[in-house]
């Protein structure tokens, strides 16, 4: 998913949205949304490493072998790994004995690629493929980039997970990802809700994630997938792009962090009000800061960098 763009370009798209909001002061209640204790911020560290581990090399990844991330969460087993990083990136299925689950994590991409490639104003969106999204209306769009990448490994991750659901037991599928990966891994947990007992528990926590489809595939997945956390990290362009203006929207579930140690919940889908909240801290791309979207998430750096 390779795409050059002018900083022009980018000026421009970013045109098109909101102006700035001031900041409000930090652990204090705040109208629209709900700040997270430290215990809830504690809470994503294991997910935040399963995010990281997917930019390690797949060999590293088989042993459960990858430094820092791996040694975060002990007793992982993986089943699978796969992708080159390249054509088709890195992933990874296994199985997480303290939570009976399946863990599915996708790579990211570089981002001030990505950054350029997600402000193009000529961004084509799909209908999902219904022989993997099987009932989903046909009003419900999605970038086209993120559909063909994630029906890449689809078929794979489904044939593990179910492996894993009949060998291990397990009775929650998680799905985590970090920038491009974090689209696929949204485009995962509404894939597993679909193709997956009713009875099997979809999570899925995702990192610095662009837009994935427009009002009706937000509307869709916030029926689909309640439990849902998107993680977006101070002034991070990522999770604002491609713009509203293209008819694009985030689902519900979005997390901010607003400094180490202070984050909230924010309201809603992509329409946010709260000053705290990403599409008012970051109104467009020019006033964000890309160096946030590789972290630190509660301290946690995520990239092929902190791979180690």
């Amino acid at each position: 998913m390779k795409c050059f763009l002018s900083t022009a370009a980018v000026a421009w798209a970013g045109s098109f949205l909101l102006l700035d909001a001031a900041a409000l002061p930090s652990h204090q209640p705040r109208d629209g949304v709900t700040p997270l204790s430290s215990s809830d911020l504690a809470g994503l560290a294991p997910y935040t490493q399963f995010a990281r581990a997917a930019y390690c090399d797949p060999s590293k990844i088989t042993n459960w072998n990858c430094g820092e991330a791996c040694s975060a969460n002990p007793g992982f087993q993986t089943a699978i790994t796969g992708g080159d990083g390249d054509a088709t990136q890195y992933y990874y299925v296994g199985y997480w004995p303290s939570q009976n689950a399946v863990v599915v994590a996708h790579q990211g991409t570089d981002p001030t690629q990505f950054l350029s490639d997600e402000t193009d104003v000529d961004i084509p969106m799909k209908n999902l493929d219904s022989s993997l999204f099987p009932g989903v209306s046909s009003s419900v769009m999605v970038h086209e980039g993120f559909a063909n990448e994630q029906a890449l490994t689809a078929a794979t991750v489904l044939s593990a997970t179910k492996n894993l659901i009949s060998q291990k037991g397990a009775t929650t599928v998680i799905t985590v990802g970090h920038s491009l990966g974090g689209a696929l891994a949204e485009l995962d947990a509404l894939f597993f809700t679909l193709n997956l007992p009713s009875s099997i528990h979809v999570k899925s926590v995702t990192y610095g994630t662009p837009r994935v489809g427009n009002p009706a595939y937000a509307s869709l997945f916030d029926q689909k997938v309640p439990d849902f956390k998107r993680v977006n990290n101070e002034k991070d362009p990522i999770p604002i792009v491609p713009g509203r203006f293209l008819g694009f929207e985030h689902p519900h579930g979005e997390i901010h962090i607003i400094q180490p140690g202070d984050a909230v919940a924010c309201p809603g889908d992509d329409d946010a009000t709260d000053s705290q909240c990403t599409i008012q801290t970051v109104p467009n791309v020019t006033d964000g800061n890309i160096i946030d979207h590789l972290g630190p998430y509660e301290g946690i750096y995520i990239g092929t960098i902190f791979c180690y």
